[in-house]
């Protein structure tokens, strides 16, 4: 099956078949990467291509393993920090992203806070674009790493009870999972204070609503917890973060209501002792460092699909 997606803007649109594509093409990438013994990955389908990272909100897990995706399969990368360049001084996002797209890259990586910054952009450059968060809207890659995670841990989505804990109101990464856990066939519920719940959260496709923690995780397969968004927030929502931790925070004391095989996850940056504790963070039930460990994968096997469509991993592919 053809890779047929020019860019990846929002999981909504994905089906099925085409994120089974994505997961499968991971698999056969982190296989290669682990047997992979030399001084250059034999699978080098961005070899002399160039990404731009363009961040306009700080990020450590999806810019570095963006780069570092993009190295292993052979391409250049360049980082284009904003507060180094002339949007300091009045250019707009649009003619930055022109400017760019002028020095022939081959595929541009985006993080803004306004939602639909990637959409707006995809309609006026000829390149490719990854969303890598836009705002509320979607982080469509880190939906796909933890799936990808997801599976690797429990065999499949499809019939698992997810809970997906916090900020559910202002996760770009809550709604991204929502939409493709969904897709795959699992149940997926939310939990948090009604102040972090949207205001129509069962449109977005959710099962349930828990306001109540331990209620929300004795059920749950998988439990994904959500760092507490501050900094899209107008004013705090909830009396104090000791308040959330108390009601809301994984512990070694709420844990124990997890039932069996259950795995925790979060996408970081991880807030300790306030959504999760650390020895939860480290514990058994957690697979949080997997997902750091697939995002890099991920990405990955989407940036070889955008390049170099149904080919099967495996060969040194140079620019067409």
């Amino acid at each position: 099956m053809a890779w047929l997606n020019r860019s990846l803007i929002e999981t909504r649109k994905l089906g099925e078949q085409e994120i089974r594509q994505v997961l499968k093409r991971a698999g056969e990438l982190k296989k290669l990467w682990r047997g992979w013994r030399g001084t250059e990955f034999p699978h080098l389908s961005l070899r002399g291509r160039t990404v731009v990272n363009l961040f306009f909100e700080a990020s450590t897990r999806t810019r570095s393993s963006f780069e570092l995706a993009a190295r292993r399969l052979g391409a250049h990368v360049l980082n284009l920090h904003p507060e180094a360049s002339s949007v300091t001084k009045g250019e707009t996002l649009f003619d930055t992203a022109r400017n760019l797209e002028a020095m022939d890259p081959d595929l541009l990586v985006l993080r803004h806070a306004s939602a639909g910054a990637p959409y707006q952009l995809s309609k006026i450059l000829k390149i490719p674009i990854i969303n890598a968060g836009d705002g509320f809207h979607e982080h469509p890659t880190q939906a796909l790493l933890d799936l990808f995670t997801i599976e690797e841990a429990k065999g499949s989505a499809k019939g698992l009870n997810v809970l997906i804990v916090g900020d559910i109101a202002h996760s770009r990464v809550a709604r991204s999972n929502i939409y493709t856990l969904r897709t795959m066939g699992a149940r997926v519920s939310v939990c948090g204070p009604p102040s972090l719940m949207p205001p129509l959260a069962r449109e977005l496709g959710v099962a349930e609503v828990f306001h109540d923690l331990r209620k929300g995780i004795a059920d749950a397969d998988v439990v994904m917890m959500l760092r507490v968004q501050l900094e899209r927030q107008n004013q705090m929502q909830f009396p104090s973060l000791g308040e959330y931790s108390r009601f809301w925070g994984l512990n070694a004391d709420t844990v124990q209501s997890l039932k069996k095989g259950a795995i925790i996850m979060h996408p970081g940056p991880l807030n300790e002792g306030v959504e999760i504790s650390q020895e939860v963070a480290s514990g058994p039930y957690s697979v949080i460092l997997n997902q750091v460990n697939n995002g890099v994968i991920i990405r990955m096997a989407l940036m070889d699909l955008i390049f170099d469509g149904g080919s099967k991993a495996g060969g040194d592919r140079r620019r067409g």
